[in-house]
């Protein structure tokens, strides 16, 4: 059964405050007093002297026990929102890999579920190492990217983008975070995500409850279980309305299972959001032994996943 062995992340020390990133990038007033009043967000943290690959590099440092783990990874897994991050020749992933000495593993990047492909990594991780000879092999994913464009540092009426980054180790086997199940869906007339008409935007928002807490109740049942099994829900950090419109569809009375503590200082920080709320949890006590989870995440374009674990 795929388990996570260990999650590490990394914020940058420095931060803005959203409503000056969000001036400056041509977002009018009222716009502004929306992200931060009703969505919810306060500062976002961004590096300009780190590059892609320092982000992942900071992220996999954090790791407990890292050298120790790494002859036994076969596999680095980028999950990228953007197909691309960086201008050629530059390849940020290898960097990274040949920075932590992990040039020989076979490394790959998987965009196609946009902000979702977190969880996709988290998948593809397990299928890989169950079909490995080695039953000790390990695989690394690694989440977080640099916004370049303003297209894709604010989502329109949905989040604002920050440069944490994640780094996970997944194996095959384990009795500590251990995957129960994994339901997605693409919906594929938003394929058009950040440019979509005016009509399918208003679409997308009007749809987009209903078809994340299909989703998350997929992948609960999946699991054997129903919603009042599961502690923690940790989510990708999209505006907070939106969760609780998604926690009325889902007869979840009150957002007490809901961990959002870093939605105010992190913003959304692509496909690492739910491994940054992880480790956030886990620090902070809010995860035991034996504890069900559900971490979830929404990719424009538009696929929609949850993932329901065991700590």
């Amino acid at each position: 059964m795929t388990s996570l062995v260990a999650v590490a992340s990394h914020i940058p020390e420095a931060t803005v405050p959203v409503g000056a990133f969000l001036r400056e990038h041509g977002i009018p007033e009222p716009r502004v007093r929306m992200y931060e009043r009703f969505f919810g967000f306060d500062r976002i943290p961004l590096d300009p002297a780190a590059g892609p690959a320092d982000l992942l590099v900071a992220a996999v440092n954090g790791l407990p026990d890292f050298a120790a783990y790494r002859p036994r990874i076969r596999y680095v897994i980028q999950a990228r929102t953007m197909p691309v991050v960086a201008p050629h020749p530059v390849n940020p992933l290898a960097e990274a890999c040949r920075r932590l000495g992990l040039e020989g593993t076979t490394a790959i990047c998987l965009t196609q579920h946009a902000c979702a492909s977190g969880l996709l990594a988290v998948e593809v991780a397990g299928e890989l190492l169950a079909a490995d000879p080695d039953p000790q092999a390990l695989a690394l994913l690694v989440a977080g990217e640099k916004a370049f464009t303003t297209a894709a540092k604010v989502l329109a009426d949905t989040g604002v983008m920050g440069e944490g980054a994640a780094a996970v180790l997944v194996a095959a086997g384990g009795d500590r975070d251990r995957m129960l199940s994994y339901a997605t869906r693409t919906c594929g007339k938003f394929h058009r995500g950040a440019w979509l008409d005016e009509e399918l935007t208003a679409a997308f928002h009007d749809e987009y409850p209903a078809l994340l807490a299909e989703v998350i109740d997929a992948a609960v049942r999946s699991a054997g279980l129903d919603l009042d099994d599961i502690a923690l829900i940790l989510p990708h950090n999209v505006n907070r309305m939106s969760w609780l419109r998604v926690l009325r569809l889902l007869g979840v009375r009150g957002a007490d299972r809901l961990f959002m503590d870093n939605l105010a200082g992190c913003g959304h920080c692509f496909g690492a959001d739910s491994f940054i709320n992880y480790r956030t949890a886990v620090d902070a006590g809010r995860l035991r032994p034996g504890d069900r989870y559900l971490m979830t995440s929404v990719g424009l374009g538009a696929t929609f996943s949850a993932m329901v674990l065991e700590h």
